[in-house]
């Protein structure tokens, strides 16, 4: 279930406040862009971190997570998983009988 449409999008204020600090400075001619590490996975992404590198910590590591156009509007958390699948077992009883 989504965020009521009366209310605006969740975004972390600190968050909000690097993001504008990053876009000022390469507004300046800062030329590169500096990665923002956050662990605010609940955050929705905004038009406005188009073209950011984002190091979500998904509870053991940090994910470098590119914005693009088509992420907009999910969370940064869904591009970062917390559960690694190693593979069902290959061993099977049943079918050596």
């Amino acid at each position: 279930m989504g965020r009521s449409l009366k209310k605006a999008p969740f975004i972390d204020a600190n968050l909000l406040e690097k993001i504008t600090q990053l876009n000022k400075k390469s507004q300046d001619g800062g030329g590169q862009k500096d990665i923002i590490q956050t662990w605010s996975r609940s955050s929705t992404i905004l038009p406005i971190m188009l073209g950011l590198t984002f190091n979500v910590y998904n509870g053991h590591i940090f994910v470098p997570v590119f914005v693009t156009d088509q992420m907009v509007g999910h969370k940064l958390g869904e591009f970062s998983p917390t559960r690694t699948f190693r593979g069902h077992v290959k061993t099977d009883k049943k079918g050596r009988r």
